[in-house]
């Protein structure tokens, strides 16, 4: 036992008698425990320890085939009212989904291990942080969970010996049957049950499960928000950070943004960027007034394919020790792992995913799957920020909504206030790319990125943000939303990107620190196409001007696709979202 809290014990005893294991084990974080089950999950081919000179405490772990990403049509938001789930979220009556799991979980854990994971969402000892505890019978899990929070006995002393403010999650991979996979949480109950999966994103709760589903619905209750953001600072010569969250649909660049490395033009003049965050958000009102963000994860769990030295330097330096790496391919020469995008060399003594012998420079098969991963220390990103364990969090300066639009959206656009950039965020949307299955081109709407994981009605999680910008008053963020990917007629990315999306990030410091001016637009204030740094870059003032451009008729198209997404949220949409899409139609009209 970690610890006298009465509530934990209890739960623990309940769910012990439920899952009946052979042995109960709990996780205190020490190195000696989990070396030993490091070792443990080596022997019984759970993992398979790498080249220990070239990757240091690292290893590879590989899920079934019907086990390699998230499932959102077997995730489930449990609220005893049908209404509280909304229209963007699958719902079933709590008591009917207990009473069909229950059965699911009585024995499962028969001639097997109870792992009992205590674990902190943020800086143990972090006023914003909040405390977990997670039971599973799989090694993997409990070592992805290692790196990915602040586990063990410390997590408990958040907790205190009373409190029942901590989030229960059960999980059993049980059979990892596909037709009884199940990711079910109940937002009132702060409870989470999964079952049947043994990949992360379904089974390392702290994650999407807690840190957003749970969160935002707790957020929305206590006054603070949980956002599925990334966090960066941009500190200047002179050593002062101005700091960043934004937020944008998968396959929009946001771990590049997140470990952005500036451009020689801001490099050689003393400028870095600094990695608060790769992926979620909760930001709180602090002493002063500003909303205050912290990172809740300790970690990274990225997508492996197409992540290179070139694409994201810093990512890749954080997989080199003491990562667990997913369903990428194992090259057998040295013992080290490869996968798509690394290089140009593929490996020809190799594993693929599935466990096949695979010639990487023969085989039209991928040697990782597309949704492989890597779970990896943030402490090891070159550009972790100095106030990445900072119980108080980072003063946030400006917010960043983002998506695929080949035509719509500008390089980079500023809300009128606070209310204008909550009608921004919550009409987000994304082109789809030939990587998703379906049509191309075809406008998918997700918005502030939270459609998956929101964990209650969406039009009262837009009325949230509406409320926290009430209670900020001037303090509030700025709000902007950025494009990088306008295309020319040939479909040819206009804008460079990558690390050269500093340029337009700078736009956005000044505009916070009021050193920039702007053109007022339709849809809010834009950069004087001058005013973005074009040295070093092959394209001209021009070509920022063109990607300025508001074409008045695609906005009229995009209005209609909105009144369309808000008929949704029937009379839970705030009505001063309404307001705000009238006020847009009206000022496309002039």
């Amino acid at each position: 036992m970690l610890t006298n809290n009465k509530n934990v014990i209890n739960w623990v005893d309940e769910m012990v008698a439920l899952c009946k294991p052979d042995n109960v084990v709990w996780i205190d974080g020490s190195e000696e425990q989990l070396n030993a089950l490091r070792e443990q999950a080596v022997a019984s081919g759970e993992l398979e320890a790498l080249n220990q000179e070239k990757l240091p405490g690292c290893y590879l772990h590989r899920t079934l085939q019907n086990d390699v990403a998230r499932v959102e049509d077997r995730t489930f938001i449990c609220s005893r009212d049908e209404k509280d789930a909304g229209p963007t979220n699958h719902w079933c009556d709590p008591k009917e989904m207990y009473a069909k799991l229950t059965p699911m979980y009585d024995g499962v854990m028969k001639g097997r291990t109870m792992y009992v994971i205590p674990y902190s969402m943020g800086p143990i000892g972090s006023p914003l942080a909040k405390v977990g505890v997670e039971l599973t019978d799989s090694i993997y899990v409990v070592l992805n969970m290692d790196i990915m929070t602040r586990m063990g006995k410390a997590a408990f002393e958040n907790l205190g010996e009373t409190s029942n403010d901590f989030v229960r999650g059960l999980h059993s991979k049980a059979d990892i049957d596909p037709e009884k996979r199940y990711i079910v949480h109940f937002p009132e109950d702060n409870t989470i049950w999964s079952i049947n999966s043994a990949y992360g994103g379904n089974v390392l709760l702290g994650k999407k499960c807690f840190a957003l589903r749970i969160a935002s619905y707790q957020g929305k209750n206590e006054g603070w928000m949980a956002e599925h953001m990334l966090i960066l600072g941009i500190e200047n010569p002179q050593g002062e950070v101005t700091y960043i969250s934004a937020a944008f649909p998968s396959a929009c660049g946001k771990t590049n943004l997140a470990m952005l490395i500036p451009p020689e033009v801001y490099s050689k003049q003393g400028y870095k960027v600094w990695c608060v965050g790769d992926d979620i958000a909760w930001l709180k009102p602090g002493k002063d007034g500003r909303l205050y963000a912290i990172n809740p994860e300790n970690g990274f769990f990225g997508v492996a394919p197409g992540t290179n030295a070139k694409s994201n330097f810093n990512a890749l330096e954080s997989t080199k020790k003491n990562t667990i790496f997913t369903n990428v391919a194992h090259n057998l020469d040295d013992n080290t792992v490869w996968w798509e995008g690394l290089d140009k060399n593929p490996p020809e003594n190799a594993i693929d995913w599935l466990g096949k012998p695979w010639n990487g420079k023969e085989s039209t098969e991928k040697g990782a799957h597309p949704n492989s991963r890597f779970t990896a220390p943030a402490i090891n990103c070159p550009c972790i920020s100095p106030e990445f364990n900072n119980p108080e969090g980072v003063p946030i300066s400006a917010m960043i909504f983002g998506g695929r639009r080949a035509k719509t959206a500008p390089l980079v656009y500023q809300s009128f206030d606070w209310n204008h950039g909550v009608f921004v965020g919550s009409t987000m949307a994304s082109e789809t790319t030939a990587a998703a299955a379906g049509a191309v081109g075809v406008v998918r709407r997700d918005p502030m990125a939270m459609l998956p994981f929101c964990g209650y009605h969406m039009g009262d999680y837009f009325a949230h943000w509406l409320e926290m910008g009430e209670k900020l008053g001037d303090k509030a963020p700025k709000i902007f939303n950025v494009n990088w990917f306008r295309t020319d007629d040939e479909g040819h990315f206009i804008w460079p990107g990558f690390g050269d999306n500093m340029r337009v990030l700078m736009w956005i410091v000044d505009r916070c620190k009021g050193n920039a001016e702007a053109v007022e637009t339709a849809i809010g204030y834009e950069p004087k196409a001058e005013d973005i740094n074009i040295e070093g870059l092959d394209i001209t003032v021009d070509t920022v001007k063109e990607l300025l451009t508001v074409d008045k008729e695609l906005w009229k198209e995009e209005a209609k696709g909105i009144h369309e997404f808000y008929g949704k949220f029937g009379d839970r949409l705030p009505e001063e979202l309404s307001r705000q899409l009238a006020a847009l139609e009206e000022r496309l009209a002039k």
